[in-house]
């Protein structure tokens, strides 16, 4: 005869075994919806970051031209917006918040080492045009991206610059240079056609020049006057020196941007001219003879970057 204890052991054992061996499926509901204090720390952000909304409350100044700048476009994701924000280049902002906006608990560009604010934008900016910005003529100088870059409010979407023109930006600090283009004869800068940045990199090159193109001045104009590359058969000492012997890339009030007229700009050179007997008188020249000034040497020596003639090319006639 079963007794009721006995019963009630029986039916222990029995639902014990069977909540044993229930399918996962029966049991996940139990621990599938996680507790709101992980689902908290999940969502949290990570260590030290404040988010963008956050930084907005105090600098809504700054919110319309930012979001409209190309740093701001959160649908680009390389921008700062489809990242970290503005904690993306200021750093992370907790301790900046805690302190009542402390802006010494905050990357402030202001109150960097250039180094720094150059290394900052390099993170993000390190294409192969940057790669000789450090140690570069600007870097050595302690300029900074934000030198010209402006990041919240750019006045040239083109090259997200403080100025509206390259030229605006490049005559702040190279005046003598960016002037020279408003001289008779002179690159058609000012026309919209040439920028500085077509023969210069700002970002830094291999030669002292910062030139876009080749390792010297002669390869940088060349580079577009492929007619006076050469190589030539009679070759002008002047040229092999460079092209800035006789001209003057920026401008000048003399034709063909020359540093000098050309007669004077010759003589430089050619004091003892040697040549032959002319019309003027009937001796020959064999020394020095100021009657030569004046007179167009080019019209007759027009070859003067270099001949292929096997005879004439000599004195650059033809």
């Amino acid at each position: 005869m079963v007794t009721i204890a006995g019963a009630l052991a029986i039916w222990l054992v029995v639902m014990v075994t069977v909540g044993a061996t229930a399918s996962p499926r029966q049991s996940a509901p139990a621990s599938a919806k996680p507790a709101p204090a992980q689902a908290a720390q999940a969502a949290a952000p990570a260590s030290g970051y404040v988010g963008e909304e956050t930084c907005l409350t105090c600098h809504e100044d700054q919110k319309q031209s930012y979001q409209e700048s190309p740093h701001g476009r959160a649908k680009d994701p390389r921008s700062p917006a489809a990242n970290r924000g503005c904690e993306s280049c200021h750093g992370p902002g907790q301790a900046h918040v805690d302190g009542g906006g402390d802006k010494t608990k905050i990357k402030n560009p202001k109150s960097m080492a250039p180094r720094d604010v150059s290394a900052t934008c390099t993170t993000c900016h390190n294409r192969s045009s940057h790669d000789n910005w450090a140690g570069g003529k600007h870097d050595s100088r302690n300029l900074t991206c934000t030198t010209c870059h402006s990041v919240h409010a750019a006045k040239s979407e083109k090259a997200h610059l403080k100025t509206e023109t390259v030229q605006e930006t490049c005559v702040q600090c190279h005046r003598k240079e960016v002037n020279k283009v408003h001289k008779s004869s002179h690159m058609p800068v000012r026309e919209g056609k040439l920028e500085c940045t077509t023969c210069h990199n700002p970002h830094g090159s291999q030669n002292v020049k910062m030139l876009r193109e080749g390792n010297s001045i002669v390869e940088a104009c060349t580079s577009c006057h492929t007619e006076k590359r050469g190589p030539f058969l009679w070759e002008h000492a002047a040229v092999r020196e460079g092209c800035t012997t006789c001209h003057d890339p920026h401008g000048t009030n003399n034709e063909r941007m020359l540093v000098a007229k050309v007669p004077m700009l010759c003589q430089r050179c050619h004091v003892h001219s040697r040549h032959p007997a002319t019309i003027y008188d009937a001796t020959t020249l064999l020394q020095k003879n100021n009657r030569i000034v004046g007179r167009g040497c080019v019209n007759c020596h027009s070859q003067i970057h270099g001949s292929n003639h096997p005879t004439s090319g000599k004195v650059f006639v033809r």
